[in-house]
């Protein structure tokens, strides 16, 4: 059974990732208003009835903001560590939210979706990022980390798909009008990965099973999608791996819906 993957939104507005298999369908995130979620989950023909469960990588507010409704409204399961739920509790207005905690670095199942959460270094108070496996495809996400670990590394490989976070053009962050406290926590170890740095991690992971990259996260003010996916693709050819598919993740517009083996599907 092969996976089918499509980034419903993704930017500092709001995070959402579809990934479904034949029999079960999860999001990665829900930092998209529950209307909004519906509208683009109806572009691609699914209903939010039918998601068997949301996964949580961290608690900022671009990727739960949704969660509350969602659960609320459609019933839908919410799976997040110990930390995350926490931080999710902490919040302003953050309401009940029933969770189903799982363990980072330990492998559970949504029907018939294997997810193994790993730790990602960021900001938040227990972040992961995820690699999804049925017996066919494997998928990677990681949207939100501040540097390249071995275990980041590990997981990607032998992946068919990657989200990976391309978040920002290191001279368009040092030009543009922010607070410099904000742009060095953006550039630490805690923070966000730049298109080198996306570049470097793709090259890094690849193996012959890599077919389809989404480039996702990116600034709306120190980055452009022409930047990010001339910056990566460069690289990649001078790595020798000019054939990997690069896809830019929009915050406006839901992506091509990926499945292993066959041409992406872009929506009109």
């Amino acid at each position: 059974m092969s996976l089918q993957v499509c980034v419903l939104a993704s930017g500092s507005s709001g995070n959402s990732i579809y990934v479904a298999s034949d029999k079960t369908r999860i999001l990665i995130d829900a930092g998209l208003s529950a209307k909004q979620t519906a509208v683009r989950l109806g572009q691609i023909n699914v209903v939010p009835e039918s998601i068997n469960g949301i996964c949580v990588s961290h608690e900022h507010g671009d990727h739960v903001a949704g969660i509350r409704v969602l659960q609320k409204r459609h019933g839908i399961p919410v799976y997040t560590n110990a930390g995350t739920l926490s931080g999710i509790r902490r919040m302003p207005k953050s309401g009940e939210i029933s969770a189903k905690v799982f363990q980072t670095g330990s492998t559970f199942k949504i029907g018939d979706i294997g997810i193994d959460p790993f730790s990602v270094p960021h900001d938040a108070y227990e972040p992961v990022g995820f690699r999804l496996q049925t017996a066919e495809t494997t998928v990677g996400i990681v949207t939100d980390l501040g540097m390249i670990t071995s275990l980041v590394r590990e997981k990607l490989k032998g992946c068919h798909a990657i989200i990976v976070e391309s978040n920002h053009d290191e001279d368009l962050l040092r030009e543009a009008p922010r607070p410099w406290p904000l742009k060095q926590r953006i550039r630490s170890r805690q923070g966000h990965l730049s298109n080198m740095g996306a570049a470097q991690l793709i090259s890094e992971c690849a193996t012959d099973a890599l077919e389809h990259v989404f480039l996702s996260h990116l600034s709306s003010d120190c980055n452009t999608p022409d930047t990010a996916l001339r910056t990566v693709a460069s690289q990649l050819r001078l790595d020798g791996l000019g054939h990997i598919n690069l896809e830019i993740s929009h915050a406006s517009k839901i992506s091509s819906l990926w499945k292993k083996g066959k041409a992406a599907s872009l929506p009109e």
